[in-house]
């Protein structure tokens, strides 16, 4: 398998060393020249400055896409057209333009596209998504989560300011930078139809885009949820919690573990995360995960269309802030199946 990886800013570093470590070998790599990083790790890697002479020189089988959102098509488009299996980083673009293009040319060569949203690895939100299936806590009646990070902590060798998640010319902002939750929210309660949000630009940490956000999602299923998202928390904090008519589920990031109320014990059962677990196990499965769609034998466990539909979520909140009333979302395949 041959892997080509565009930008190497620390994500992408991190799936480059996960993939040595599964045994891949043949790993080349697109770079712009501007990380912050140094060379330490990556130098005795083939490189190359030019797109179109890499996919010309390597034929790689497969792009990742880790550099900045606002660039993704650029790389993600010809990669595509040149019949390589995609792995996406999330957000999928800051935009709506090209996608549509990206899906008739995949559908067009069969080759396949993977969204970069990790926490559908995480074992404690598997366990979450069980509990729900099973019935633990009767029907889901409402959720929330919080999450908030002190953006200068992020990468503490570069100036924050500069970083792709300040910068609104590079796809940045709050909203779009921690947009897992409306992910993995869709993966466990299922789809949203409806936002309303309210974006705020703080003075704490001179940006030009918002550092914090309040949105109100409404599910097919009728159920409201709430999203807290920050740049300025600190410690970093990030937890889910699920509110069902038999009882509660709670999940932390921190200690990655399930707490579990139930009408029937009236009391709290905890799980806890597995023995040895840390965060780079969520990037190394999704990356095993990705060669085994690469190899024909998995399907995408997060699609394209499960990244666009998230982008319709962040753009939605973003549109809402702005004209100040709730936006529905497009229909989606599934509700149209339904119908």
């Amino acid at each position: 398998m041959r892997i080509l990886i565009c930008g190497l800013g620390s994500i992408g570093r991190r799936h480059l060393r996960n993939l040595v470590l599964l045994g891949v070998e043949d790993l080349f790599l697109l770079r712009s020249g501007k990380s912050t990083l140094p060379d330490e790790g990556i130098s005795d890697f083939p490189q190359e400055r030019d797109l179109e002479k890499a996919l010309e020189r390597w034929e790689p089988d497969a792009v990742i896409i880790s550099n900045p959102t606002s660039l993704h098509m650029e790389v993600a488009l010809p990669a595509a057209e040149d019949g390589c299996h995609i792995f996406l980083e999330k957000p999928v673009s800051h935009s709506m333009e090209g996608l549509d293009v990206l899906e008739e040319t995949l559908l067009h060569t069969g080759k396949q596209a993977l969204v970069g949203f990790q926490f559908r690895y995480h074992p404690g939100l598997k366990q979450v998504k069980r509990l729900i299936q099973e019935g633990a806590i009767g029907d889901v009646i409402g959720v929330r989560v919080n999450w908030g990070e002190y953006l200068p902590d992020w990468h503490p060798w570069e100036d924050y300011r500069l970083s792709y998640s300040a910068r609104r010319d590079l796809g940045g902002g709050v909203v779009l930078t921690l947009c897992h939750p409306f992910d993995y929210l869709r993966w466990l309660v299922g789809d949203i139809i409806e936002v309303t949000a309210e974006l705020n630009t703080s003075a704490a940490l001179e940006l030009d885009v918002e550092d914090s956000a309040e949105i109100i999602l409404r599910f097919e299923s009728g159920v409201l949820g709430n999203v807290h998202l920050d740049y300025l928390t600190r410690p970093p904090n990030h937890c889910l919690e699920i509110v069902g008519t038999q009882g509660t589920l709670h999940w932390g990031n921190e200690d990655g573990g399930v707490r579990w109320w139930s009408t029937s014990t009236d009391a709290w059962l905890t799980i806890t995360a597995p023995v040895g677990f840390e965060r780079n196990h969520l990037f190394l499965d999704e990356m095993r995960h990705f060669l085994g769609v690469m190899a024909g034998e998995e399907s995408p466990i997060c699609t394209l269309k499960d990244g666009i539909r998230t982008l319709q979520i962040v753009l939605a909140a973003q549109q809402s802030s702005l004209k100040g009333h709730r936006i529905p979302l497009p229909i989606s395949e599934s509700r149209l199946e339904n119908h």
